[in-house]
């Protein structure tokens, strides 16, 4: 073997070496942030597990104390908690803090779901129980798995997210079937009209799809459907509830 043939045989195992030490590297780290995921759920499960019956409220970071939805949100949110309901909010600004602020001088607890970003995302002083999460998905989780009903203020692209989440999971019976309550008819009558027009008019959703949801203008009627709705279907889960929810 020449000396060229050599040198290069000897740069491709210093190569192969660099990249299965590189590989080596990177399953360590995957390994390390699929172990903090499980750190979260089980983080979450601990605090999260005597909190029932709660009500998740979402909605934007970005309303402001003197706009008529926080007022109505931190209502809402003092009526359930008065009622025995927990309220869980994203934890931050906004209609979170509002929620939080509702129910934290009500008589049930505060929860907060805090998430880390880069920007909007503060946590607020009105929790009681308050879970920090650095990936979506393991936050959306505890906001499905400890819920009894969802209440969808006014918000931007996460709230919207969190709303077709949440139908997608029951729609599909990933997750158990609870009252879901879109607040303000001004802001999501539209949205809805869209949804029977285009996705039930070309059959890409069922008809029963749009019973999922009740829009509304009065927090004393999300209160009352939410105890109408468990006192035909009770507050406890089913053994086959609670296996749904091991699903998720």
């Amino acid at each position: 073997m020449n000396q060229h043939a050599k040198e290069k045989l000897q740069t491709l195992s210093e190569t192969h070496l660099m990249d299965l030490e590189r590989a080596s590297l990177i399953k360590a780290r995957e390994s390390w942030h699929i172990l903090g995921i499980m750190s979260e759920f089980v983080d979450a499960a601990e605090q999260l597990a005597n909190i029932r019956p709660a009500v998740s409220i979402f909605g934007s970071a970005r309303t402001q104390p003197d706009e008529p939805y926080y007022k109505k949100t931190e209502e809402l949110a003092n009526m359930l908690s008065n009622a025995g309901f927990s309220v869980i909010s994203g934890g931050g600004p906004g209609i979170m803090e509002a929620a939080n602020k509702g129910a934290f001088q009500g008589k049930s607890p505060s929860v907060g779901l805090n998430i880390l970003l880069p920007h909007e995302q503060t946590g607020n002083p009105y929790q009681n129980v308050s879970v920090n999460f650095r990936h979506f998905f393991s936050r959306k989780v505890a906001f499905v798995k400890y819920a009894t009903a969802y209440v969808v203020m006014p918000g931007g692209m996460g709230t919207l997210d969190e709303l077709f989440e949440s139908l997608t999971l029951i729609q599909t019976g990933k997750a158990k079937k609870m009252p879901i309550f879109l607040y303000g008819t001004e802001f999501w009558t539209g949205l809805w009209t869209w949804i029977e027009a285009q996705l039930l008019s070309n059959k890409l959703i069922a008809a029963e799809d749009l019973n999922l949801v009740k829009i509304t203008d009065d927090p004393q009627f999300i209160v009352d459907s939410i105890f109408d709705f468990y006192q035909a279907h009770g507050f406890e889960p089913t053994d086959a509830e609670h296996l749904q929810m091991m699903q998720l």
